[in-house]
């Protein structure tokens, strides 16, 4: 072990993909770190304040896997025996869709110290760069937080649920299941309901798609959308200040094609 120091890591969420939305205790963490082990949705640019750390990357991309879940989780553990201040750095929050917890118990059962920084989840921070509040008083009072594909590579059956409430709906890992979920909340007559699409959220790289249930995947296709993308939908969305002209808009065109038609 490095200097005999004792081991010790340090679980962080680095936020939705804005390098200024980590929280200042995971700058702090991250600045003290001998080896950051860091997922593929991160900013690279939060490397650089660990100028002096190995910096091991252990991310996961739709069909590459460098490191299975059980090789990361060990990698962890010899990390942190061998150099002893280790940082694991996850994108969002570690412990909303980001097996953090499954991480920590493997961790302490070598009875390592851990410590866990929360991060900024994006399914609250990626909505809100759209002006989209997931509640408002007189139109949403709760909402749901879904993961679109379960471990077993099925949509969730919380989206079923979720389709029938009034409740706001935010879908992460979601596009993939897109038509399914289309269908889901057709068949519960949502076919009107608002819905936002937006893929890699609070970076330069933003590209927002917006419409209805009946809509979205026309939109999907004409601007080329795909992972990572949060899927937020409700009557919160057409609520945005950003976003309320376009939903205007929608209501003249459809009022007209009523009219003719």
């Amino acid at each position: 072990m490095k200097n005999n120091v004792k081991p010790k890591v340090t679980l962080i969420g680095a936020g939705p993909g804005d390098p200024d939305l980590i929280t200042v205790k995971g700058v702090k963490a991250l600045k003290n770190a001998d080896v950051v082990l860091y997922d593929a949705l991160i900013n690279r640019e939060l490397l650089e304040y660990a100028p002096t750390a190995k910096l091991i990357f252990v991310g996961k991309i739709k069909e590459y896997h460098r490191y299975s879940q059980d090789e990361i989780n060990e990698l962890i553990v010899k990390s942190a025996f061998e150099y002893g201040n280790v940082v694991r750095l996850k994108g969002g929050d570690p412990f909303i869709f980001g097996r953090g917890s499954e991480e920590i118990d493997y961790i302490e059962s070598f009875g390592i110290e851990t410590e866990v920084v929360s991060g900024i989840s994006s399914s609250m921070a990626v909505p809100a760069s759209q002006g989209i509040s997931l509640t408002k008083r007189g139109v949403s009072e709760s909402f749901w937080v879904i993961t679109g594909t379960t471990s077993e590579r099925k949509i969730s059956a919380d989206v079923f649920l979720a389709a029938q409430s009034t409740a706001t709906v935010v879908i992460l890992m979601g596009m993939s299941k897109l038509s399914e979920i289309v269908s889901i909340f057709k068949k519960f007559n949502k076919n009107e309901m608002p819905i936002a699409i937006i893929q890699n959220g609070t970076t330069k790289n933003e590209k927002l798609g917006l419409g209805t249930i009946s809509t979205i995947e026309e939109v999907v296709a004409e601007k080329k959308l795909s992972s990572p993308a949060i899927i937020v939908i409700g009557e919160v969305v057409k609520e945005s200040a950003k976003l309320r002209s376009f939903y205007e808009e929608l209501n003249v065109e459809n009022s007209k094609i009523q009219i003719n038609s």
